[in-house]
């Protein structure tokens, strides 16, 4: 079955698509399609990019200490709300010491996988969540693991991190058992990257894949009710009309459970690379 491309791609790949194979010649890279060379989740990608990033501007401007503007009293919610699933929240609660400097950086992931995972709420021609290609969840998964590791590095020097995945041994017994301990922290380590990935993307196609079901029922339900009679044509068209609402519904209660779950697991594995021990 082909694949959807929607329309914003192939108007980016008519202006910029001999670019972009210009650039994969250089790099000796072959596309999958030499007509799209810019694949559909690299362009909701950028457009995810280019729409968190005007908010910020737009936010920035408008920031007041004696009157908050609506979005920005959204944006202290995301960062810091009585619930506790906050940003910041889920990072001090994980990370005990230092945690605000890690808010950039997971605060960043956090709001990109949101908006990417709400983007395919509404289906049509025009959007598509980018997280729904095993690829974006993969380049936020390696991101993280890079970071993690990295400040575990930062703060422990290279050879105290790698002797928190052998145990921090102290003695004798300690040192034989890290044998056994290390191989096994590395792999279960390693393999973050994989349940980060997986855990995104199969939960965001899913829930595409749902809704095109049902939304194609449906419509057929529909078109056979108008092919046979007016009246039960328009008594089986309301149900297309109306039922994949709770659809929408269910996707944007998807997109941001799965949103704070990269916010949650991120502060949860900084905390354990920070640490004396794992």
């Amino acid at each position: 079955m082909p694949e959807h491309v929607t329309w914003l791609t192939q108007f980016v790949n008519h202006h910029l698509g001999h670019f972009a194979l210009a650039l994969l010649a250089a790099l000796h890279i072959q596309p999958s399609n030499p007509e799209l060379p810019i694949p559909d989740h690299v362009v909701m990608a950028f457009v995810v990019v280019i729409l968190g990033t005007i908010l910020a501007l737009v936010l920035r401007s408008q920031l007041s200490v004696e009157k908050p503007g609506a979005m920005q009293q959204v944006a202290e919610m995301l960062l810091t709300n009585p619930l506790g699933f906050g940003i910041k929240d889920l990072l001090e609660e994980n990370v005990h010491h230092g945690a605000a400097k890690f808010i950039p950086f997971v605060g960043t992931i956090s709001v990109f996988v949101l908006l990417g995972n709400l983007m395919g709420a509404f289906p049509g021609s025009f959007l598509k969540a980018p997280t729904g290609d095993p690829t974006v969840p993969l380049a936020c998964a390696v991101l993280t693991f890079l970071y993690f590791n990295w400040q575990g590095i930062r703060r422990l020097g290279l050879g105290g991190y790698l002797l928190t995945f052998a145990g921090s041994p102290k003695d004798f017994g300690g040192w034989i058992l890290a044998i056994l301990l290390f191989p096994v922290e590395v792999v279960s380590t390693t393999a973050r990257i994989l349940s980060l990935t997986v855990r995104l993307w199969a939960n965001m196609f899913a829930s595409d894949l749902i809704y095109l079901i049902f939304l194609g029922l449906l419509a057929g339900g529909a078109t056979f009710g108008w092919s046979k009679s007016l009246v039960l044509g328009v008594i089986l068209a309301v149900f297309p009309a109306t039922i994949p609402v709770l659809f929408i519904g269910l996707h944007i209660f998807v997109s941001v459970i799965q949103a704070y779950v990269f916010t949650v697991l991120p502060a949860v594995y900084l905390s354990l690379a920070t640490a004396e021990e794992h």
